[in-house]
């Protein structure tokens, strides 16, 4: 299985009552696809992961594997604080469909370098599909060294990487350290805004929030950097980065509701989704934000008809 291009991580679209709002899910699924997308994330930052029950995740990822129906890969997110824990809700993960599995540094605990390694390893021997390593300090306090990516990829433990550290240098270390070992990896920049910068020097993919409301234009945006056509893919970057800017309206909010808050509300204003409810205890946008969202909206798509 091909792992690369635009795999949005999608959002988990929710009832009033915070249940998992499956209609919803499905006409997600079906536009992402439509759109022409080569993979999709189930359950990460985007998807709300760390806000829903195990049997949330896992009835999440049996909708979008039965809805996907094997048209592009599926890649769940098993974030627990331990390898034992990970290896469980992957099992149940890989059950309900999922055709790759994307994990963090170990959550909580504080380790080294060796023992982040084995905690990998450890994941890798306990379950029967690809295992993807997600690098985002932010949310996991731990920096993956490239070269212990690179070498874990050597080892065949991880098949790829989602680089979410907003560490740039980094990630374009890891794509050279990458390609002198000979490519173990494949490697996706987590970054909406510098998509068609690191397609240009050598990512195998993007795995982009803002895709769910635009996802063509990503797609659009894959190929043109791919066939070397970079006036196109910078001209798609900037309307991107236009429509971006609904994650910087809300003020004084955390960053989860500012940001899934926006791309809900945004969907919504496309007509991708039914509400743009939050989970639990994230409170919703208020009115003049969703306003303000209303207008960059609106006025992008404006611009690009």
């Amino acid at each position: 299985m091909s792992f690369h291009g635009i795999i949005p991580p999608v959002v988990t679209p929710l009832n009033d009552d915070g249940s998992i709002h499956f209609d919803d899910l499905k006409r997600v699924i079906e536009y992402l696809i439509t759109s022409g997308v080569n993979g999709i994330f189930a359950l990460g930052s985007t998807g709300q992961v760390a806000y829903l029950s195990e049997e949330s995740r896992i009835s999440v990822v049996k909708a979008i594997s039965a809805t996907v129906a094997g048209r592009v890969p599926v890649i769940a997110g098993a974030m627990e604080v331990s390898a034992p824990s990970v290896i469980r809700t992957a099992r149940a993960m890989i059950e309900a469909g999922a055709n790759a599995i994307v994990t963090t540094a170990p959550l909580y605990t504080i380790n080294d370098e060796a023992e982040i390694a084995e905690h990998f390893r450890m994941i890798r021997a306990g379950i029967d599909v690809p295992l993807f390593a997600y690098d985002i300090p932010v949310r996991s306090h731990k920096k993956l060294p490239p070269r212990l990516l690179v070498q874990l990829g050597k080892e065949g433990v991880i098949a790829g990487v989602k680089d979410s550290s907003g560490d740039d240098v980094g990630f374009r270390r890891l794509i050279a350290m990458n390609r002198d070992a000979g490519h173990p990896l494949a490697l996706f920049t987590g970054h909406e805004v510098v998509v068609d910068a690191m397609a240009m020097i050598g990512a195998d993919g993007a795995v982009p929030g803002l895709a769910n409301v635009d996802a063509a234009a990503y797609v659009r945006l894959w190929k043109a950097a791919k066939a070397g056509d970079m006036k196109t893919a910078i001209a798609e970057q900037e309307y991107l980065n236009r429509l971006f800017e609904i994650v910087f309206v809300a003020t004084g909010r955390s960053g989860d509701a500012a940001g899934v808050g926006a791309f809900k509300a945004a969907m919504g204003i496309k007509g991708l989704l039914s509400a743009a409810t939050l989970t639990a205890p994230l409170k919703p946008l208020d009115a003049a934000t969703l306003d303000a969202i209303d207008k960059i909206v609106r006025d992008c798509n404006a611009k690009a008809a």
